[in-house]
């Protein structure tokens, strides 16, 4: 009777330092994510007041490159096996930076009012879907392949759509990037979940709240770009 009692508290006690350990985990991942939309927001707002600034940025051909640079960087800058935790901070910051610059375009073409209630609902929507995705009992694994496939068609419609300008394609790519982001939402956190371990050396730890900070990140703004297009009152 005595081990059992031992045993069941030892137990007890494991499952609650794992957790606590969890909780952390997820805390600092949601920090650092929170992180890269307040530096992509202060860049956004900074730089849609300046006309020679956004002329500089994205002005010209060099547009391209502002708009495709966090592609490189999610590509090489997120490796956890080889990317040190600095350098994953720092190579997000920069992305952040990047989306800002991006985003500033935002800022010119919406009211302050449609912004900010975009936003709100663009979090409303996050918090319940990542909520669904730490609560939830069902694996989420099955829609993976499903919601990537969806992110990459995505990204080449709406380069196709750049160059056609099509209202409707632009309609339906907004109505899809909603889904598709609210269900990678709701995935990578239940997938930053599962891979956590309190048996993880501190640096990976930190690493893997890093690439998780960046899947929500990007979920996030992805959210906000595709709920503006429907919400958004133009200036």
């Amino acid at each position: 009777m005595s081990d059992n009692y031992s045993f069941s508290s030892l137990s007890r006690a494991k499952s609650a330092a794992i957790d606590a350990g969890l909780r952390e985990h997820m805390l600092r991942i949601y920090n650092r994510m929170t992180l890269g939309v307040l530096v992509t927001a202060v860049v956004a707002w900074f730089l849609s007041g300046s006309q020679e600034l956004m002329q500089f940025f994205l002005g010209g051909p060099q547009m391209w490159l502002v708009m495709l640079a966090p592609l490189a960087i999610v590509f090489f800058g997120f490796n956890p096996a080889k990317v040190s935790s600095g350098t994953m901070k720092m190579m997000f910051l920069l992305l952040s930076v990047l989306y800002g610059i991006s985003f500033s375009v935002i800022f010119v073409a919406y009211t302050g009012e449609s912004i900010a209630r975009t936003f709100f609902v663009a979090a409303s929507m996050f918090a319940g879907l990542s909520l669904y995705g730490y609560t939830t009992k069902k694996d989420l694994s099955g829609m993976a392949s499903f919601l990537i496939m969806g992110m990459i068609g995505l990204f080449v419609l709406s380069i196709i759509n750049i160059f056609m300008e099509s209202s409707m394609m632009g309609n339906v790519i907004a109505a899809a990037g909603i889904i598709v982001f609210g269900g990678l939402t709701a995935w990578d956190t239940q997938k930053m979940k599962e891979i956590y371990s309190p048996r993880m050396d501190p640096e990976i730890a930190s690493r893997l709240s890093w690439l998780g900070a960046l899947s929500l990140y990007i979920d996030f703004i992805a959210m906000f770009q595709y709920l503006i297009h429907f919400m958004g009152n133009r200036n």
